[in-house]
């Protein structure tokens, strides 16, 4: 297995620091999710009145582009270096900021949705590959986890700043407002953080050579079944956050308070996180994975029969809220893990491997996403039954996975 990490003249941050920072890379795409949750009534209303479930479209088409633009960041940061792949990422989310926030039509505004999730494909990509430049193995496991802890606290706050922003200014200033954020971010990574992969180990832009390094991630098992565990992990969390308002709207009745919902659900699903990073160094990634997925599929089997029975009454939310905030914690204790799973034998290749795997899942799980997303029906019956089917269906493949050896 290759350990291969940055060459010892490359410095670290902090360690605080780094984690803050990558997971300001990673928040760029909660927050460009999230701060949108509270704008998809008004966008239904103005752009797309007779069918307001294809509101949900600008949740996925965010997540689409990103994942077609995850495949391409890769490979070039291991060619001309990890920074200048995430100021030009930078750029087109910037350029998709703005196309979005004059755009007359539905068509228009998902097509600049697109543009931002390319753009935001460089943060996300690159930073899995500044991390596993820096570490690896279970230690890059346990950096991933208190990373994603910031991803995971973001949303609290995403739902709340969309919603002021739109009483203030209308929902489409939301759009300036991922272009401050973009700014800020990727500024404190080009003062702070030194290129983490020097010019003498870059891998040429060779389409022989991007081929060879397809075939030999795609060859190790471990890349395919975190790639299709991952999608299933994908498909649940965009397929929940895609129905979510309108669960809460139409369904429960609390569109003005949905922010504020929404916050402590993300709020309690937070410490997976840390927890899982905690735990990782003493059980190992695997047994972790299997645990959170198949206590889910238990939770969104039991929640399914509840909810179809109706045998709940008023206190039917309650079981819906807090199931929900266990969908946000099982990618707390899953996404980072499968990332480091499959990365573990790949240090030589980062890169590309974090590119191939990222964009897989993440087309992968848009699609599942979206394909749930327009199953509601007025109820969450159909959310928990996908849920839980491809929880299991992920439970069932990780009883394949190669135990890692670090």
């Amino acid at each position: 297995m290759s350990d291969v990490t940055a060459p010892p003249s490359v410095r670290r941050l902090s360690m605080p620091e780094f984690i803050a920072l990558m997971g300001m890379m990673f928040a760029t795409i909660a927050f460009s999710i999230d701060a949108m949750l509270p704008a998809l009534p008004d966008i239904a209303e103005e752009l797309t009145p007779d069918r307001p479930t294809l509101a949900q479209l600008i949740l996925t088409s965010f997540v689409l582009g990103m994942g077609v633009g995850t495949f391409f960041a890769g490979p070039l940061s291991d060619a001309f270096g990890r920074k200048p792949v995430i100021i030009a990422g930078a750029a087109l989310y910037i350029g998709g900021s703005i196309l979005a926030y004059v755009a007359p039509t539905l068509e228009m505004v998902l097509a600049a949705r697109v543009l931002q999730g390319l753009g935001a494909a460089g943060p996300r990509v690159v930073a899995m590959a500044i991390m596993r430049d820096l570490y690896s193995g279970r230690q890059m496991a346990q950096v991933v986890s208190f990373a994603m802890l910031v991803f995971t606290l973001f949303p609290a706050v995403a739902p709340m700043i969309g919603a002021a922003i739109i009483a203030g200014f209308g929902w489409r200033s939301i759009f300036l407002v991922f272009l401050l954020f973009s700014a800020i971010s990727v500024g404190w990574l080009l003062i702070r953080q030194p290129e983490t992969l020097p010019r003498a180990i870059r891998r040429p832009l060779r389409l022989k050579t991007l081929w060879a390094g397809i075939r030999e991630a795609l060859s190790l098992r471990q890349m395919q079944l975190s790639i299709l565990v991952q999608t299933l992990v994908y498909g649940a969390l965009f397929g929940t956050i895609s129905s979510i308002q309108q669960v809460f709207d139409i369904t429960y009745g609390l569109r003005d308070s949905f922010p504020y919902w929404f916050a402590v659900m993300a709020l309690l699903s937070a410490p997976a996180a840390p927890i899982n990073g905690r735990l990782v160094i003493r059980l190992g990634m695997r047994p972790l994975i299997r645990g959170a997925l198949g206590l889910q599929t238990v939770l969104s089997a039991v929640v399914a029969m509840s909810l179809a029975l109706g045998f709940l009454g008023a206190q039917e939310f309650w079981l819906y809220f807090l199931w929900s905030a266990t969908i946000f914690a099982t990618a707390g204790f899953t996404i980072g893990n499968l990332n480091a799973l499959a990365m573990e034998p790949l240090g030589h290749i980062a890169g590309m491997a974090a590119s191939l795997m990222g964009a897989l899942a993440t087309v992968g799980g848009a699609i599942l996403g979206a394909a749930i997303g327009q199953l509601y029906d007025g109820t969450a019956v159909p959310l928990a039954i996908a849920m839980g089917v491809l929880c299991l269906i992920g439970t069932i493949v990780m009883r394949a996975m190669p135990r890692e050896t670090v």
